[in-house]
């Protein structure tokens, strides 16, 4: 369904959050964000960073569209610290520049570059370009940065921070990740 630029719903005024910390719920935050926003009728698009494996919101998220988009820039396996190979991080490079072009087209209300914040961990991209995707994005639009260890420059550009904090966790019982759950 191809949808006119002029005819999509704009936000008067678009913001920058992070979801950061070691707690669980930083993506799953910013998934409904993107399911509530589509019931006003905005479009959201998801950039997956680091990840290329399987999970749920890639069998949901299309029963959504044209509201909500999602594109993955990572391999299906994990990258470990130090390890991240140049495959790794040509992906996560052509991600940035795909979230640059999403950006200038204007086609969404929310733009989420989920796991963003590992990936600058990682060091598969850089805090420069990730604070000029924040300078240049347009006003109506909200940017939302998602991972672990958000460094205090994203920090500092944010006008919403919400750091989710792990009290208890089932990993800790040895309870391994759950289909529909944790992925």
């Amino acid at each position: 369904m191809t949808v006119e630029k002029d005819s999509l719903p704009r936000l008067e005024r678009g913001l920058v959050q992070v979801y950061t910390g070691d707690g669980k719920g930083k993506t799953t935050a910013a998934l409904g964000l993107a399911l509530r926003a589509a019931g006003w009728g905005y479009r959201t698009f998801i950039g997956q960073f680091m990840k290329g494996q399987d999970y749920g919101e890639l069998h949901s998220i299309p029963r959504l569209a044209p509201y909500i988009t999602i594109e993955q820039f990572g391999e299906p396996h994990f990258i470990h610290l130090n390890e991240a190979s140049p495959e790794d991080i040509e992906r996560a490079q052509r991600g940035l520049q795909r979230i640059r072009e999403v950006l200038k087209s204007q086609e969404y209300a929310i733009v989420i570059l989920d796991e963003i914040c590992i990936a600058l961990y990682f060091q598969l991209v850089s805090i420069q370009d990730v604070l000029q995707l924040i300078e240049e994005r347009p006003p109506k639009i909200e940017l939302v940065l998602t991972g672990r260890r958000a460094p205090k420059e994203i920090l500092e550009k944010a006008d919403l921070v919400t750091e989710m904090a792990e009290i208890k966790h089932p990993y800790q019982q040895g309870i391994a990740a759950r289909r529909g759950i944790e992925f």
